[in-house]
């Protein structure tokens, strides 16, 4: 089961978010029933690049087994507590190409019904290459434009593991033909994959899309 959830802290928990980021490695690491997790920061949405971080929204990605309560284990309800608003969403694999921290962690995991029609979200994940960080930079600001137009999105924002060198995005959609048409339709987006196959940035990507099978709250 793959669950993520978003949290908008109040801004005098800031520290406190920035210690259980952390703190809270160790927690989940001692989890029997988490199989994969990563600890999220969140930017706004609107370059993608280090300068767009938000400090007051984190995030949780976690893969679990299928009775697992963590949903409502307390490292949930600690962050719960010191926020303003939440987003939780369950997913479903449709399609996953890459790997993450070496890992495959999404590949045993049931995939959506071959039928699904409803809420896709999509999420990348790059290590960025050191040398090639300002030139990824430089490459994100007219695919940015290009995706908050882009008809069918929801909702997107900037997600990562570490300020500098492991970026992504998280994306909500209305239909699997709206993430389609942005990512082979789209002229910028088009032109950023030609220009990461010139510059080979990445050292490690992950480019997925799930079924949005159940989500609460805002992102």
């Amino acid at each position: 089961m793959i669950l993520v959830f978003f949290w908008k802290i109040k801004a005098r928990y800031i520290p406190w978010a920035i210690l259980h980021m952390g703190l809270d490695r160790l927690y989940l690491a001692r989890r029997g029933d988490v199989k994969f997790w990563k600890l999220l920061g969140a930017g706004k949405g609107e370059t993608f690049t280090p300068k767009d971080a938000d400090p007051l929204r984190w995030g949780l990605l976690v893969v679990v087994d299928k009775d697992s309560d963590i949903a409502n284990a307390k490292i949930i309800e600690r962050w719960a507590r010191r926020s303003q608003s939440r987003f939780y969403a369950q997913l479903s694999p449709i399609s996953v190409n890459g790997a993450w921290s070496k890992k495959r962690p999404f590949k045993d995991i049931p995939g959506a019904p071959a039928n699904w029609s409803g809420k896709i979200v999509a999420i990348t994940r790059a290590r960025i290459k050191w040398r090639k960080n300002v030139i990824f930079w430089n490459s994100v600001p007219p695919v940015t434009a290009s995706l908050h137009s882009c008809p069918g999105l929801i909702s997107a924002i900037g997600i990562g593991e570490a300020p500098i060198g492991l970026q992504g995005t998280l994306s909500i959609w209305e239909t699997a033909e709206a993430v389609k048409n942005f990512a082979y339709s789209g002229a910028a987006h088009k032109e950023a994959i030609k220009a990461t196959h010139r510059h080979a940035w990445y050292a490690e990507e992950m480019f997925s899309r799930f079924a949005l099978i159940e989500s609460k709250g805002s992102l």
